[in-house]
């Protein structure tokens, strides 16, 4: 289906609201998405006419949940390009995937064992690490980040020793918006004999993803970004390495035996997956990625671009106007600073005008660090945005700068 984005807008009924009298401009995409008709009537649907706990129950509500819930597997598992649905584990986010890999290996590493990650990584892909340093003494090496915002592929494979075990590589920048070379990377790490996991939050949104080209281990992915709910995500991992992980949390369904002197365990994904899951979220999460696939990605992604560069074009135009992270065909994710005055500010001030914009760190303090700047402004387009929101965000800019200086 070709990318009419007039037509696409009508299905987010969220984008016809007025914010201080002002057009809805939703420009913080890198964050959360809105989400479609598609999604919320599916939710809708499900509480009306099926709802039940899955995999537990032999009545038709209980089996046409659970039909409903794994078809949000499958259709994961077909949208990574993953052999099969087994390897897809959800989570609560691509937070929670992480968190799922540490403490998976907490019984396999030892202290001076390493860990490689960036200086670009979301707080979510260095936390879960430092648990590790903290509690068992591994050590975590950084990645330098260019100053163009690419990662130092020469500093890269310098870090690796015999003591390296694990690569986690964020697969586009929620700041830069840079694309990182993922597939490259994981065949030197695995020329090491390491894991390489690499998070997928922002790159599932922006381009087609294909684990088995990229030959990773884990991929973490979130579906609030992807156009539906919050509260639920997906870990896809290789069959022989979610059998290595040992399970994160203990409780009812990712168990196959329960005796008073010994438990035997579900095999994956079902071992990772324990209690009630997230069930109305997956059939939520199961709509957003049907509805997605109806687009051909090369047309969303020359469509983010094209806004990208657009926007680019007439901020560059601004005193005082820097842009962090210019990598070569780079995301559609736009963060900078302006001379002398506070993201925080730029960003109540858009508000005024009916512009959404994140301003802060963005939850990537190292990457703050590597660049010299406290915190940035950041634009991000999503499927639905067009040029006279573009236009809208741009002269509110202008607006805000003369009342700030």
């Amino acid at each position: 289906m070709a990318l009419h984005v007039k037509e696409v807008r009508t299905q987010f009924p969220i984008l016809t609201r007025r914010v201080n009298g002002k057009p809805l401009c939703y420009l913080d995409n890198a964050a959360s998405a809105q989400k479609p008709l598609a999604v919320l009537e599916a939710l809708r649907t499900c509480f009306d006419e099926s709802y039940a706990n899955v995999h537990r129950g032999l009545h038709s509500l209980a089996n046409e949940t659970t039909a409903k819930y794994e078809a949000a597997r499958t259709k994961t598992a077909y949208f990574l390009g993953a052999p099969t649905p087994e390897n897809i584990v959800f989570t609560r986010n691509a937070t929670a995937a992480f968190n799922l890999v540490a403490y998976g290996l907490m019984g396999t590493l030892k202290a001076g064992d390493e860990i490689i990650i960036s200086q670009m990584e979301h707080h979510s892909n260095i936390v879960p690490w430092h648990f590790l340093r903290e509690r068992l003494g591994v050590i975590i090496k950084f990645v330098a980040v260019l100053p163009d915002g690419q990662l130092d592929q020469k500093h890269y494979k310098s870090l690796f020793t015999t003591r390296t075990k694990l690569v986690s590589i964020v697969h586009m920048s929620n700041v830069l918006g840079t694309i990182n070379p993922i597939a490259d990377m994981v065949k030197i790490a695995h020329e090491h004999d390491c894991l390489f996991m690499a998070d997928g939050a922002q790159a599932c949104v922006h381009m087609p993803i294909n684990v088995k080209d990229l030959g990773v281990d884990f991929y973490a992915l979130t579906s609030h970004k992807l156009y539906g709910p919050t509260g639920i995500g997906a870990l896809y991992g290789t069959t022989q390495a979610l059998n290595a992980l040992q399970p994160f949390e203990g409780g009812g369904e990712m168990i196959a035996d329960v005796f008073e002197n010994k438990i035997t365990y579900q095999d994956a994904p079902y071992r990772f997956e324990a209690g009630t899951p997230a069930i109305m979220e997956a059939i939520g999460f199961n709509a957003a990625l049907e509805w997605l696939s109806q687009f051909n990605p090369a047309d969303v992604m020359a469509h983010e671009q094209a806004l990208y560069t657009y926007t680019l074009e007439e901020l560059r135009k601004i005193n005082g106007f820097k842009l962090i992270g210019d990598a070569p065909q780079k995301g559609a994710v736009l963060s900078f600073t302006l001379q002398g005055i506070h993201p925080h500010d730029i960003a109540q001030i858009l508000d005024k005008y009916g512009v959404c914009v994140r301003a802060g760190q963005h939850c990537t303090q190292p990457l703050m660090e590597a660049f010299g700047v406290h915190s940035t402004t950041r634009a991000s387009f999503g499927i639905y945005n067009d040029f006279h929101e573009c236009d809208q965000f741009i002269d509110a800019l202008k607006k805000a700068i003369k009342l700030l200086m």
